[in-house]
C-alpha cells in the first residue's frame, strides 16, 4: 500500500524524525492561504509546491495540458502559487513511472523554501537475499537511485540491520562519516537515521525512502522527500493507515480484486491468467513467456475460492481491454475443479466470452469440472497439462489476431 508524500511526512513528523514545515492544498485557494501561512511561520515568503501523485520524477515531469510546467515548481508570492495551483490541480501529470497516459492531480503539498547545502540519498528496504532489512545511503541525492546503482554502484552505502537489536548508533556513525559529514552535521543525521528506522519498523513499511535528505545552510538534517510503501501483510496492525489509502491513484480492478480478496496485479501482456496458488501464478506466466506471449496479470483465487469469487476474478480480467486470450489453470485440491467451473460457466453466460479461453484442470472432481464445461456449450478450449493450455493459448490468440 502506498501513500502520499505529505501522509508519509506527516507519519514521520510524529515519530520525531525531521521534515518541513508543510499543507496540503485542495484548491488553488488553499495553495494561496498555505503560502501565506508558511511565510508568517518561517518568514520566509519562497515555497515549493509538489504534485501528490503515485508516481517519481514529478520534477521532471510534465503537465499534459501546460508542459511548460513540471510537477515541482518553486514561487516567490502567495499570488504566484494561486497562478501555479491552478495549472496543476485536476491536469495530467506525466513522469517516467506514470507512463504516457499519466496521472491526475488532484492535491498539492506546500512547503516551506529550504537553503540547501547539501543534497544526500536515503533509503530503508528488505533485502530478500540477506533476509534483513537493510539501510541504504549515498551522496548522490537528487538522483534516481537507478541509475547510481547501474553506473555508479560504489556510490551506495549499506548496512544490514539485526531484527533482535535494531539499527546500532555505530552503523548510523558509519554511514553519516562515509557521506562525509562532520560533527555536528554528522551527530544530527545519526539521530535523523536511527529516527527513520525505527519508524520503518513500527509502520511495518516495505519501503522508505527519503530522495532528496537535505543538510540545511544552518547545518539542519531534513527529510525533503518521503516515498513510504507499507507491508500489505501488515495492515490488519495498522487500521489507522487504511484510511489513508487514496483509491484514485489505483487500478480500479486491484481495487476491486482486494474486495474480493483476490491477489491480483495487473501486468503489461495479453494473456490474462487466472490461477490458484501464487506459486502455480508464477510458473503460469513463466512458461506464457516460455512458449512466446507475455501474461496481462497476476491473479491468484486462493485455495478456498468460491463460484462467486471465480465469477468476479473473470470480469476482472475481461474488463482488460489489452487482454487478447485468457488462460485459467486450476489445480484442485481445497478447491475442488468442479467449483471452478461453476464460477466458470457462471462468468462467461454473464459476461460474454468475447476473447480465446482455455483452461486446465487437476486435482478433486477433475473429470466432473470437464464433463461440466464440456457440456456448458461454451467455446471453451481444455488442455491436459500446463505447456499445453500454454501452448494452445498463444496459439488461439495468434490465429484470432490474424482474423482480425
Amino acid at each position: 500500500m502506498k501513500i502520499h508524500e505529505y501522509q508519509g511526512k506527516e507519519l514521520l513528523r510524529g515519530l520525531g524524525v525531521p521534515v518541513p514545515l508543510s499543507r496540503v492544498a485542495f484548491s488553488p485557494a488553499d495553495v494561496r492561504a498555505a503560502a501565506n501561512e508558511l511565510h508568517k511561520e518561517t518568514g520566509n515568503p519562497v515555497v515549493v509546491i509538489k504534485s501528490q501523485i503515485h508516481a517519481g520524477g514529478r520534477g521532471k515531469g510534465r503537465f499534459k495540458e501546460h508542459p511548460e510546467l513540471g510537477g515541482v515548481k518553486v514561487v516567490k508570492t502567495a499570488d504566484a502559487a494561486f497562478e501555479v495551483g491552478e495549472k496543476m490541480l485536476g491536469n495530467t501529470l506525466v513522469t517516467i513511472q506514470t507512463g504516457p497516459e499519466g496521472k491526475k492531480v488532484h492535491r498539492l503539498l506546500v512547503e516551506q523554501g529550504m537553503d540547501i547545502a547539501r543534497e544526500l540519498y536515503l533509503g530503508i528496504t528488505l533485502d530478500r537475499v540477506t533476509g534483513r532489512t537493510t539501510i541504504m545511503a549515498s551522496t548522490e541525492g537528487g538522483m534516481d537511485i537507478e541509475e547510481v546503482a547501474a553506473h555508479t554502484p560504489e556510490k551506495i552505502l549499506r548496512e544490514s540491520i539485526d531484527p533482535a537489536v535494531g539499527l546500532q548508533p555505530f552503523q548510523a556513525r558509519k554511514l553519516a562519516y562515509a557521506l562525509g559529514l562532520q560533527d555536528p552535521v554528522a551527530g544530527r543525521a545519526v539521530k535523523f537515521l536511527l529516527a527513520l528506522a525505527a519508524a520503518y519498523d513500527k509502520l511495518d513499511c516495505s519501503l522508505l525512502e527519503v530522495n532528496p535528505l537535505v543538510i540545511t545552510g544552518a547545518g539542519e538534517v531534513i527529510a525533503l522527500d518521503a516515498k513510504v510503501t507499507f507491508d500489505d501483510n501488515a495492515m490488519y496492525r495498522h487500521r489507522d493507515l487504511e484510511e489513508l489509502r487514496d483509491p484514485n491513484e489505483e487500478d480500479p480492478s486491484e481495487l476491486e480484486a482486494k474486495a474480493w480478496d483476490l491477489s491480483y496485479v495487473k501486468l503489461d501482456g495479453d494473456i490474462g491468467c487466472m490461477v490458484n496458488g501464487a506459486g502455480l501464478a508464477m510458473a503460469t506466466m513463466d512458461i506464457i513467456q516460455y512458449v512466446g506471449a507475455h501474461p496481462a496479470n497476476f491473479l491468484d483465487v486462493g485455495g478456498g475460492a468460491t463460484a462467486e469469487r471465480v465469477t468476479a476474478a473473470f470480469k476482472i480480467i475481461t474488463s482488460d481491454p489489452n487482454v487478447k486470450g485468457i488462460l485459467i489453470n486450476i489445480f484442485g485440491g481445497i478447491m475442488k475443479c468442479d467449483t471452478i467451473a461453476t464460477g466458470v460457466i457462471a462468468a462467461v453466460k454473464e459476461v460474454g466470452l468475447k476473447v480465446p479461453l482455455v483452461v486446465r484442470l487437476e486435482g478433486t472432481n477433475v473429470e466432473l469440472g470437464k464433463q461440466m464445461l464440456d457440456a456448458s456449450g461454451l467455446n471453451v478450449v481444455t488442455a491436459s497439462n500446463l505447456r499445453d493450455a500454454a501452448t494452445k493459448i498463444v496459439g488461439l490468440v495468434a490465429k484470432a489476431q490474424v482474423k482480425s
